[in-house]
């Protein structure tokens, strides 16, 4: 078994509480309340802004020009995420140029790129995986169950596609590359699937301001 796949396999229980959270199964159905997909899209835009600049610093310090190259196209790969979310601001009314982080996503960011600037970039990647992977398996259950089109449709067609299904491989393929079974490198992709629980947790709670 590869690490990334040990490491996912030994998260399943945080994996099965974001499937069950509320936020996740209004998702799923269509009956999420408008204002906390608005929320929801700020934070994770805010959020995305600094998962692009955790991939730039992990290219600067990849041992390899390949592995240089494959941290700069994942960063071109979540500006082409947050795209998707300028489009949904638009449609929702979120204006992201004024977006406050919430505890939780603040929480979120800031590990990450503490983890990024500090730490190798094995430890790195696995601090960045579950993000990938857990959107990978969400979009993937929520489209087994999709009976009807609805509001959020559109965001189950994204994370369920071949297209983000084989980034978020190249991201485990990172891993597996850089990374190497440490409690450091355990602890860093426990504690991120940790703030994405939390994190839906609290766009579930949240109203916009």
């Amino acid at each position: 078994m590869t690490l990334s796949n040990s490491l996912w396999q030994n998260s399943q229980d945080l994996a099965q509480a974001c499937l069950e959270n509320p936020f996740v199964r209004g998702l799923a159905d269509g009956t999420l309340p408008r204002d906390r997909f608005a929320y929801y899209v700020g934070q994770d835009a805010f959020f995305l802004e600094s998962f692009a600049r955790a991939y730039a610093i992990a290219a600067a310090k990849a041992p390899d020009w390949d592995g240089y190259g494959q941290f700069l196209q994942m960063a071109q790969g979540v500006l082409g995420e947050l795209q998707l979310h300028q489009s949904y601001a638009a449609a929702w009314g979120v204006d992201l140029a004024n977006v406050k982080p919430g505890a939780a996503t603040r929480r979120y960011v800031d590990f990450l790129l503490a983890t990024a600037w500090a730490g190798e970039v094995g430890r790195t990647t696995a601090a960045m995986t579950p993000c990938m992977r857990l959107y990978a398996f969400l979009g993937d259950r929520l489209a087994a169950e999709a009976q009807a089109e609805h509001a959020y449709s559109d965001w189950i067609r994204t994370y369920s596609s071949p297209e983000f299904a084989a980034l978020a491989e190249t991201l485990e393929q990172l891993t597996d590359r850089y990374g190497q079974d440490t409690d450091a490198v355990q602890d860093a992709y426990r504690y991120a699937m940790e703030c994405e629980r939390d994190f839906f947790q609290a766009a579930w709670e949240s109203d916009l301001p």
